[in-house]
């Protein structure tokens, strides 16, 4: 792969996230039953952050939680989904059922990560809304999923993918695109 361009360095996903908690709490008229569920990997950090900010602003404790989304998924060979998936190092600790799920990614690309995201929340409980956030949307869906809240709208090609590091998981915090 190729790098391309740099889109956002450490402040402007700093900049990105602030926005977004700040969007999160007025679209949801405050933080009461809010519950922040980061996607496994870049969601979960994503989430934490968000989180952070949402305390700064609020002085209130959302929760968040974890989910891996692995077998859910129906991209993967048949031979790795069993016919009754279950939860796999998930971590979410309050009850979902009646509460306002906000489901954090990094990218929305396709839609089918967020499909496998909302199948797995379901089956933890029953919650009254669920809504998306994501660091990136990318464009190019394949199913009918937009997000609440988005960092930075990155129109891309199929021939483009977006890398998002972050310094929990990758020791820097940027998104880049890089041709395939």
């Amino acid at each position: 792969m190729k790098k391309k361009t740099e889109i956002l360095d450490s402040a402007a996903i700093n900049r990105a996230l602030t926005r977004m908690a700040h969007e999160i709490l007025e679209k949801n008229k405050g933080g009461e039953d809010i519950v922040l569920i980061g996607v496994k990997t870049r969601g979960v950090p994503i989430a934490n952050r968000l989180h952070e900010k949402i305390k700064q602003i609020e002085s209130i404790e959302v929760p968040v939680g974890e989910i891996d989304i692995t077998l859910y998924r129906d991209d993967l060979e048949k031979a790795t989904v069993s016919d009754d998936p279950q939860l796999n190092s998930t971590t979410i600790e309050v009850e979902l059922t009646g509460k306002k799920v906000i489901l954090i990614d990094d990218v929305l690309f396709t839609g089918r990560t967020v499909r496998a995201a909302m199948d797995a929340v379901m089956d933890v409980g029953r919650p009254s809304h669920i809504q998306l956030g994501v660091l990136v949307d990318r464009g190019h869906r394949e199913l009918p999923i937009r997000a609440d809240y988005v960092g930075k709208n990155i129109p891309t090609s199929e021939k483009e993918i977006i890398v998002v590091q972050l310094e929990e998981t990758d020791e820097s915090n940027s998104v880049s695109i890089y041709e395939k």
